[in-house]
């Protein structure tokens, strides 16, 4: 089935599906952890969040266990955007990680 423009396919791989669901579910100004999202496989979401292209994920919300950010400025920019707290270039995980 091709591709509709502007419309990611639903990952076939539930495991895949289940972590993009908590990621989407993560709400604006707020961050969680890869370990967060996926204990048991906190790499696994990094792959997942770097190979899927979707618009309605917002991987920039994802963020290393000690408040640093992979993608860099472009990744803190929008953050800063959404008011999510930081000290430096590092997210401030006691105010910004969404709890459990």
């Amino acid at each position: 089935m091709p591709r509709q423009p502007g419309k990611a396919n639903p990952p076939r791989d539930p495991r895949t599906a289940r972590i993009l669901e908590k990621v989407r579910a993560i709400p604006r100004g707020f961050v969680r952890t890869y370990g967060d999202v996926e204990p048991a496989a906190p790499r696994l979401v990094g792959h997942v969040l770097a190979t899927i292209h979707d618009e309605g994920v917002p991987w920039h919300r994802v963020v290393r266990a000690d408040g640093s950010v992979p993608m860099g400025p472009r990744q803190l920019d929008r953050l800063r955007r959404e008011c999510v707290p930081l000290r430096g270039d590092r997210v401030d995980l006691n105010q910004a990680r969404l709890p459990p």
